[in-house]
């Protein structure tokens, strides 16, 4: 197992790295845009779809994207859309989290099926988007899931259940407690700060997110990166109650030792957006 993750790592990274810090975005775009469609056929998996009705979901995703980056919104300004899907993340995340694996399957497959499309699709777009105003800017958004998942294991790890009586969401995902969100917490703001001080000591030419928060007050930044880590756990909680309405360990094998690909951005979906939603109101 441990072989296959690092095999399959490598050839991401050799994917991946080339694209990111290419002159010209398009390649990277591209990639992102392939990812996306394959998550939404895994989408379509764990909703009780197989085969080509799998596959379309697949290709709808493919095709909103395309059409969008046709468009030119992969550069266009979309406050709208970053409040609007930035609302659904939290208060439909909220409901979801309160229906809980019994209540998935009452909702109208159609529902599910669309609401995962555009999920992915404002994902895919606020990636992009980030790309395009800078490596800096991207990266600050990126480090901060892997650093909430990080600092939230093994705060759960050392501190799981020795301040709380409960686990967070035992009938969703049992291995989570509170002592590892607030774990996750802490890192994301000490990674804030740490970056927004870097930005300035370096004078970096595209401006992190964080530091972009920061200029508005730090209380904004504060405030924004125990925000942003909330919603990074709620992305990964979603994607788990879907997977065990569903009754599987991983959303699909694409990647051998990693599972599928909404296991590895689950936690990115609501993020990537309401990072573009409170850049462009710290911007205001």
């Amino acid at each position: 197992m441990l072989k296959q993750r690092v095999i399959t790592a490598l050839v991401l990274l050799a994917i991946l790295l080339p694209a990111l810090f290419y002159s010209n975005t398009m390649p990277f775009t591209a990639i992102m845009l392939v990812f996306m469609a394959a998550g939404a056929w895994e989408w379509g998996r764990l909703n009780g779809l197989s085969g080509g009705a799998a596959v379309s979901v697949g290709v709808a995703c493919l095709a909103l994207c395309g059409v969008s980056w046709q468009l030119g919104w992969t550069h266009a300004p979309l406050p709208w859309l970053w409040t609007i899907a930035g609302a659904a993340w939290v208060l439909g995340g909220a409901m979801l989290l309160r229906v809980g694996v019994a209540g998935w399957p009452t909702i109208p497959k159609a529902v599910r099926l669309v609401g995962g499309v555009l999920a992915l699709w404002t994902a895919w777009l606020a990636v992009v988007q980030a790309r395009n105003v800078g490596i800096n800017f991207l990266f600050s958004m990126l480090v901060l899931v892997w650093v909430a998942d990080i600092f939230a294991y093994f705060a759960g790890r050392t501190f799981g259940l020795k301040f709380t009586k409960n686990k967070l969401a035992p009938a969703i995902s049992p291995g989570k407690s509170w002592e590892g969100v607030w774990g996750g917490m802490a890192g994301v703001v000490v990674l804030a700060c740490v970056w927004v001080a870097v930005d300035a000591s370096t004078q970096a030419p595209v401006a992190s997110f964080y530091s972009r928060l920061a200029a508005k007050g730090y209380w904004l930044l504060l405030l924004g990166a125990v925000f942003m880590a909330a919603m990074s756990v709620v992305g990964d909680l979603v994607e788990s109650l879907v997977k065990r309405s569903a009754g599987m360990k991983d959303s699909s094998n694409l990647l051998p030792g990693h599972g599928g690909v909404l296991d590895r951005i689950d936690a990115l979906l609501p993020t990537l957006p309401l990072a573009m939603m409170l850049t462009y109101f710290a911007a205001a």
